[in-house]
Order: structure tokens, then C-alpha cells, then sequence
């Protein structure tokens, strides 16, 4: 098994030095800034990260502002309320991506966010209460009581506003795997991705920094 200084150190040479390679690396907020940040912005992420999935990124991005315009900027309470006639309208307009699957899981997941808004208070302090040992359990929760916040979109949108966790890109994948770290595993598998976790946390012990740096670190060195 690899230890975390020789990832680091082979991650560093791929990037063109340590100086590069941690200017490339994300920073996780704190629970206060998680709290802070309003229940439409994580809609918003949420619902970027939905049509992100099996698109290219570049176009949702570029399209973004019309999407912000069409869906009331993502406010839940009235996304939740969107009729179904005017999900169909959406459906058709040319300022953002039209797939309607993906059109009515916005409506899905404002309804979520207003659900743990209640029981927490903010969909940010859900978020912030979350522990930490556990990051997925809250992909699992997200992917069972969202929609289409399954495989990485769910915790992309974590990683995007902020919260501590990794990803299993193809280059995470296959980094844990060539470097010993873990065998052949199913990131379907809920059995597999507590493996995985724990492998996580024992190089968050061993190095002493947050998921998503390790995470950033492992795509490096491959």
C-alpha cells in the first residue's frame, strides 16, 4: 500500500511541483459558512450539477444566468410550487437545457430542500450537522430523498459550495486501485464505498488534511 507522502510526492511531480499542485487544491468551508450560504444557493448547485451529469459543463455554465431567470433564482418555496403546465413550459424554452426529466427534478429537489429547511432550520445547517465520519451517508440520503443526485452529482454539489468530501471520479477510481489502496470495488456498492471511506480516513489521519484535498491529490497521480 502507498503512503500518503509518496501519492503526494508522485501527485506533485505530475502537477510540476508542490507550489502548483496545492495552488490546485479545494478548500473546505466551516459549519459557519455552510450556515450561511441561503437555501436557493444550494438549489441552484443542486439543480448544476443535475444537468452537468452526461452533458458538457461548459455549455450549462454559459447557459447558467437563463436558468437562474427561469427557475424564480432558485428560490424553494417557489420552485415547489411550480404547476405542472409550467414544468411543460420550461420544457421549451430555449434559455437553458431542455430535458424535462431534469426540469422536473428541480421541482423534486426544492421540495426536498424545504423539507430538511424544516426539521433543521436551513438546508445549509443540514448540511453543516452532517458528521463528518459518515460523508456517505450523506450522499445516500441525498440520492434516496433527492432526485437524480445519485453517482456524483449529489456530492459534487457538496464539494461545489463547500462541504468537506471526496469524489470518485475515474481518476479517483483508478488511483485507489493502482495504488493498492483498495481492489477491484463498485462505487454502487454501499458495502464498497464504506471501504472506501475508511481508506479515506485513514489518509485524512495520516496526513492531517481535509477529504477533498486527498481526494484532489489521488486524480494527481494518475
Amino acid at each position: 500500500m502507498t503512503s500518503f507522502d509518496d501519492l503526494y510526492t508522485l501527485a506533485a511531480a505530475n502537477r510540476g511541483g508542490a507550489e502548483i499542485l496545492e495552488s490546485a487544491l479545494p478548500t473546505p468551508r466551516t459549519a459557519k459558512e455552510l450556515m450561511a450560504q441561503t437555501d436557493d444557493r444550494y438549489l441552484s448547485m443542486m439543480a448544476r450539477c443535475v444537468f452537468r451529469a452526461g452533458f458538457v459543463w461548459r455549455v450549462i455554465d454559459n447557459k447558467w444566468p437563463g436558468f437562474e431567470a427561469a427557475f424564480a433564482q432558485f428560490n424553494p418555496l417557489a420552485v415547489g410550487h411550480f404547476s405542472d403546465e409550467k414544468l411543460e413550459e420550461l420544457a421549451q424554452d430555449k434559455s437553458i437545457v431542455r430535458n424535462f426529466t431534469k426540469i422536473v427534478s428541480v421541482r423534486h429537489n426544492a421540495v426536498y430542500v424545504l423539507d430538511r429547511k424544516r426539521s433543521h432550520g436551513s438546508f445549509g445547517q443540514f448540511i453543516a450537522e452532517w458528521p463528518e465520519d459518515n460523508i456517505t451517508g450523506l450522499w445516500l440520503e441525498m440520492k434516496k430523498q433527492g432526485s437524480r443526485l445519485g453517482g456524483n452529482s449529489g456530492p459534487m454539489m457538496l464539494r461545489s459550495m463547500g462541504r468537506d468530501t471526496f469524489l470518485l471520479t475515474n481518476d479517483v477510481c483508478n488511483a485507489l486501485v493502482h495504488h493498492g489502496l483498495m481492489k477491484k470495488f463498485s462505487p454502487n456498492s454501499q458495502r464498497d464505498l464504506k471501504l472506501v471511506e475508511q481508506v479515506f480516513e485513514n489518509l485524512r489521519q495520516e496526513s492531517g488534511r481535509p477529504l477533498c484535498q486527498i481526494s484532489r491529490i489521488l486524480a494527481c497521480t494518475v
